[in-house]
């Protein structure tokens, strides 16, 4: 319903035009940006904000920009509430004050009218491709504090009253690889930032600002409506999952653990994170704005996808998470893992949501960001250069349908999955040399997963720098109702004809190339849905002929053989399908309330107490990963402990374990191994 004295008509205007003037943003940024990383990859975001700090208005936008931004409007706010005067514009990318991680720098300009009162203004958040730090594109996968991350800027005034804070811009431009490219990015979100405000005094100026406010307020308040609607017609109660990021301790694999209670409680939902690992000096840590971004994306996403996001869809969710932890982090602990942070909270929370309306979710996505790094010096060009992309995986198969493959995550909003070959070969002295679906990296399911890629580019130049941040290297996006995990991410160097891998999967830092070295990015599928052995025989005919799915893992894991023709045996079929569903292990639950599960150094995971006989039935061996099926939709991950005096066929399952399963004492849960590579300096 309109606010008094506002009609439907113009309620529609005013708020479709207020979006019209984040798009005309954006198309401002791509035209005058200067790195490809903004201007090809879509690495920005616009927004509009209120007086009271609210977002009234966005586009198509990153969710990792957007849904996080304010929280850093609000700090800024906070800070400057009392000094802000026309003229001035705010700078930050403080992951603790509401940033996300160093490289999306914030630019806040607010707008005043005729009277001194804060309008409607525009905010612009940025990837830039480097802000110093210890390596080139500042992702380091191996930090231990943020100051090895690049340059926290807290919310400071880069211009003031018109004029530019010189000592600011060259103290923050000398501390950054190709300045040029910095301040040439900042002067693109300037140039967006001064449009939008010639727009909004235009809008302004036609309705007036009572009208324009009123218009607001009614359409923050039915976006609120809407989702709450959505909320409410879920059964109330708590619903739990957990899941792992993977944090190197001194070369040691100690994964940090995040749990989530999402609860259920009429129109609206509590996502608490309780019993959440707490930081650790390694990079899996990050802000209850990006964890929240997360949860938001996965509730949305599931329950009403087509509705606005503003500030109203906001309302209904409230965040909870223990201060100083991987979902809550505090100075000085690494924040960079924004995006490995916010995809494992769309995990933990379709893991909770799958337990409500398994027919809405889909198996887990590859759950990374994925960003690889190349930095040197471009003798073509006489200057520094820093490559950056982040290659695609899998989303998840769901019921209607298998998952798409290497297309961005819904986390990622409209980037594109990868960048152009043009692009790069043309700005930096680096060769794509592949670009592929990675066969059988999709999760198995009746409907499967989708699959990742492998992308190769190789240094035309004498010697250059890589590094990445990734997760999903060791423990790999799983599977629901039955559905199988994904492959992990890989990443490698080929020099000299020789692959070679890292002893920290997915997580690199700084790690020397030369001429004629080829990096290998190989992305994470999407996990599957359903059991593989009901997928129709002819689906996974054709995924063969196709180059998807290999005819061993066909009849291995689909149970599904063909002849030397490529067509299906169907009585060879029928006969693998029946002994691989016989061949599966269930285990019977006996509760301990007093039985804790979980084992670590810094990091928290989950043990399972196995027989020798039981270890030798699923063919795992102690420190190998496990997952137990019980009857909820997703699977909870356990390490092995194999036990001598472990009573035959059964698994001690704490409260929350329990709860995360769907099961109690006397019930069943099926067994089996989750392949994962070896890490050279094994568990801690």
């Amino acid at each position: 319903m309109a606010a008094p004295g506002v009609d439907p008509i113009t309620l529609e205007v005013v708020t479709e035009g207020l979006i019209a003037i984040v798009r005309e943003m954006r198309a401002t940024i791509i035209r005058a940006s200067y790195s490809s990383v903004i201007h090809e990859f879509d690495d920005f975001s616009c927004a509009l904000f209120d007086a009271d700090g609210q977002m009234v208005a966005q586009s198509w936008d990153h969710p990792g920009h957007v849904l996080p931004l304010p929280w850093g409007v609000g700090c800024a706010l906070e800070d400057f509430r009392d000094d802000l005067k026309p003229g001035d514009a705010v700078l930050l990318n403080d992951p603790y004050r509401g940033g996300t991680h160093l490289n999306d720098v914030t630019l806040l300009f607010p707008v005043f009218d005729d009277s001194g009162a804060l309008m409607v203004f525009p905010a612009v958040r940025a990837h830039w491709v480097d802000v110093g730090g210890m390596v080139p594109g500042s992702y380091s996968g191996l930090s231990t504090n943020i100051y090895q991350e690049g340059v926290r800027i807290p919310p400071i005034k880069i211009v003031e009253e018109g004029r530019v804070n010189r000592a600011a811009m060259t103290l923050l431009m000398a501390n950054m690889r190709v300045p040029e490219e910095r301040e040439g990015d900042l002067n693109a979100s300037f140039g967006a930032c001064r449009i939008a405000e010639q727009r909004i005094r235009r809008l302004y100026a036609k309705y007036g600002g009572d009208c324009v406010k009123d218009c607001i307020g009614t359409h923050l308040d039915r976006t609120e409506r809407r989702l709450r609607e959505r909320i409410a017609e879920l059964p109330d109660g708590d619903y739990c999952y957990e899941d792992y990021l993977e944090y190197f301790n001194e070369g040691r694999l100690d994964p940090v653990l995040m749990r989530l209670r999402l609860t259920v409680s009429g129109d609206r939902m509590i996502a608490d994170f309780a019993g959440t690992n707490p930081q650790v000096p390694g990079v899996v840590n990050s802000s209850l704005a990006v964890t929240g971004a997360g949860v938001f994306v996965a509730i949305k996403a599931t329950l009403d996808p087509g509705g606005a996001v503003n500030q109203g869809a906001f309302r209904p969710i409230e965040l909870r998470a223990p201060e100083a932890s991987i979902a809550d982090v505090r100075h000085d602990a690494p924040a960079g893992a924004h995006g490995e942070v916010r995809k494992r909270a769309v995990s933990v929370t379709l893991g909770a949501l799958s337990q409500i309306v398994p027919d809405r979710v889909s198996g887990d996505l590859c759950g990374t960001s994925f960003p690889n790094a190349i930095g040197g010096f471009n003798k073509r060009r006489d200057r520094q250069y820093v490559y950056y992309e982040a290659p695609a995986g899998g989303n998840g198969g769901f019921l209607q349908h298998d998952g798409p493959s290497a297309m961005v995550n819904v986390d990622f909003g409209n980037l594109p999955s990868v960048q152009t070959a043009e692009s790069i070969e043309n700005e930096m002295p680096l060769l794509v040399e592949r670009c592929e679906l990675r066969t059988d990296s999709g999760g198995p399911g009746a409907s499967r997963g989708g699959l990742g890629m492998r992308r190769e580019v190789r240094l035309l130049d004498d010697e250059g720098s890589y590094s990445v941040l990734s997760d999903r290297a060791v423990i790999p996006p799983f599977g629901v109702l039955g559905g199988g995990s994904a492959a992990p991410y890989i990443v490698s160097v080929v020099r000299d004809g020789v692959e070679t891998g890292f002893s920290t999967p997915g997580k690199v830092t700084g790690h020397a190339i030369r001429r004629d070295d080829t990096v290998v990015m190989r992305s994470a599928g999407g996990g599957g849905y359903g059991d593989p052995l009901t997928r129709n025989p002819v689906s996974v005919r054709r995924d063969v002929s196709e180059g998807l799915v290999s005819r061993t893992c066909a009849a291995d894991v689909y149970g599904v053989v063909l002849d030397d023709d490529g067509e299906i045996d169907t009585a060879a079929s029928d006969a693998a399908r029946e002994a691989l569903a016989a061949a599966r292990y269930r285990a019977r639950v006996v509760a301990d309330d007093a039985h804790d599960p979980y084992v670590g150094i810094r990091g928290r995971r989950r043990t399972v107490r196995l027989s020798p006989a039981m270890a030798a039935r699923i063919g795992v061996a102690n420190d190998d990963l496990t997952e137990l099926m019980g009857a909820n939709p997703a699977p909870l991950r356990a390490w092995v402990t194999v036990d001598t005096d472990h009573v035959e066929d059964t698994v001690l399952l704490d409260p929350f374990g329990r709860k995360a399963l769907g099961v109690d004492h006397d019930d069943t849960v099926v067994l089996r191994a989750v392949p994962t590579p070896e890490v050279p300096g094994g568990l801690a």
